[in-house]
């Protein structure tokens, strides 16, 4: 006889597969807070020199963002809130696809700063405090080579520690641990679950550089990585999320957006297949237009190899081309523009003085081609910046120049945009939209969808749920008589 709660634990696995968590997104600066565009620049550059490091390192690298100074121009670099240990406590830590782990500061953490600039609170996680928390020791699988590609020791005491030092001075060491991460996971229509698992984490005990700087603290970093130890890795193995996480990051008014474990439903997205065994977001880049004009750049300069690629990566603030593209793209676009501009070069980046009120008009659009016949078209907002001091009248190129290497794609172009992290299918999907607006999220493998914001699902999927609540009682209910009469069910 069929015990009745074997019912339970299937309704439950039926539920267990709808998941879709949602992280709201902030600003780690104002929108109108200013920021020196060479400021910027070293700071990507630094984190850059760490990416190809970990070209050279066997398996990859798990790289972080260090933040940038206080400059004239107007940026955004995104994060959110997350709850760990028993009981919960709130950490704010950058939104970072371009690392693996999720790592927050200990409270045994000498060095690491106590206050931030950024107006928020920080919070230091102590394991000892956590009645969840649990050390990962040495023989753990988690420590072994073979599940991530960190830099991990072992201590006298059989703990599993991790360290990160960088050639610009930065970087932090710790220890791992699991504990509980909570989420809300979405159901339905007014059915939000608040929902825990158990992952693994680095907890820091040491940082230096940049990161013990007050003006750009936050609590940790949010590591949306392809590799094992990323929480989306973690999660999606054990089907509590599907593979696959999405975000849409407002790049006006004060910024902000949304982070979906799941997959944000647009009917535009165009999807391009992510370039296989690579430790960060690889796309084939095969050609740019400039408006509708292709530029004449040899294709091998966009080519996949230990020093040469594309990379989609939120915790670069702007974005970089390789040379070989670089000065053909500013040649075009000065030539198009020269009529209604004068062009000149502003601290060593070429810029225009725009000599009506509607600047962004003059400039062409921008299409960046990619495997798979999807285009990512490109505003002027997306590939130009404003120093605040020159009061709209002039325009600078966002995007910078790589002397060889690797084409980056950051913020600048990101922004403005969803973005489908697909790992299920290897690929990644985009389309522009108004990140200011809700979306769709797709909560089951036939495309039922919720609207994040407004919480509402589509009719199919009420009536899913509906049918299911209806078919478990009346199983229970069977069940429950069956059990009493004596009949095999």
């Amino acid at each position: 006889m069929r015990a009745p709660w074997l019912l339970i634990l299937g309704f439950l696995a039926v539920l267990s597969v709808v998941h879709c968590v949602v992280i709201p997104l902030e600003r780690a600066f104002p929108l109108n807070g200013s920021v020196e565009l060479s400021q910027l620049v070293a700071r990507d550059q630094l984190r850059h020199s760490r990416i190809l490091q970990g070209f050279a390192a066997a398996g990859g690298v798990v790289d972080f963002s260090v933040q940038g100074s206080p400059d004239p121009y107007h940026i955004g670099l995104y994060f959110t809130k997350v709850k760990l240990g028993s009981p919960p406590r709130e950490f704010n830590v950058q939104i970072d696809t371009g690392s693996d782990i999720l790592w927050v500061t200990c409270s045994s953490c000498t060095d690491c700063p106590q206050s931030s600039e950024l107006g928020i609170q920080l919070n230091l996680f102590d394991s000892s405090s956590s009645s969840s928390a649990k050390l990962v020791s040495c023989s753990d699988a988690v420590c072994s080579s073979e599940f991530q590609t960190t830099a991990t020791q072992c201590s006298q005491s059989n703990q599993c520690s991790y360290s990160f030092q960088y050639g610009d001075g930065s970087g932090t060491s710790g220890y791992y641990v699991a504990d509980m991460l909570y989420f809300d996971a979405i159901l339905g229509q007014s059915l939000i679950a608040n929902s825990s698992a158990l992952v693994v984490f680095g907890c820091s005990t040491y940082q230096s550089g940049d990161l013990t700087k007050t003006d750009k603290a936050l609590d940790g970093i949010f590591g949306f990585g392809r590799g094992d130890l990323s929480v989306i890795s973690q999660l999606s193995s054990r089907r509590i999320t599907p593979r696959v996480f999405s975000h849409c990051l407002k790049g006006d008014g004060s910024g902000g957006g949304i982070m979906v474990l799941g997959e944000i439903l647009e009917p535009s997205i165009v999807y391009s297949p992510l370039v296989p065994s690579q430790p960060h977001y690889n796309l084939i880049l095969q050609s740019i237009a400039v408006n509708g004009q292709l530029l004449q750049i040899d294709p091998a300069v966009f080519s996949t190899s230990s020093n040469r690629g594309t990379i989609v990566d939120s915790g670069t603030t702007l974005a970089y081309l390789v040379q070989e593209a670089y000065d053909p793209f500013v040649s075009v676009i000065t030539a198009i523009v020269s009529p209604s501009v004068t062009p000149t070069i502003y601290k060593g980046n070429q810029c225009y003085l725009v000599h009506t009120t509607s600047g962004s008009e003059i400039f062409p659009p921008v299409s960046l081609n990619f495997a798979g016949g999807a285009s990512m078209i490109l505003k002027p907002e997306d590939y130009l910046v404003q120093p605040s001091s020159s009061d709209g009248a002039m325009w600078c190129i966002g995007f910078q120049k790589v002397q060889g290497g690797i084409t980056i794609l950051g913020d600048l172009v990101l922004k403005d945009k969803i973005f489908v992290y697909d790992l299920a299918h290897q690929r990644i999907g985009w389309a522009n939209y108004d990140c200011s607006s809700s979306v769709n999220v797709s909560i089951t493998s036939s495309k039922d969808f919720i609207n994040e914001g407004q919480l509402s699902v589509s009719s199919s999927t009420r009536e899913m749920l509906f049918k299911l609540i209806r078919s478990f009682v009346s199983s229970i209910a069977k069940a429950v008589y069956d059990l009493s009469t004596g009949f095999e069910v």
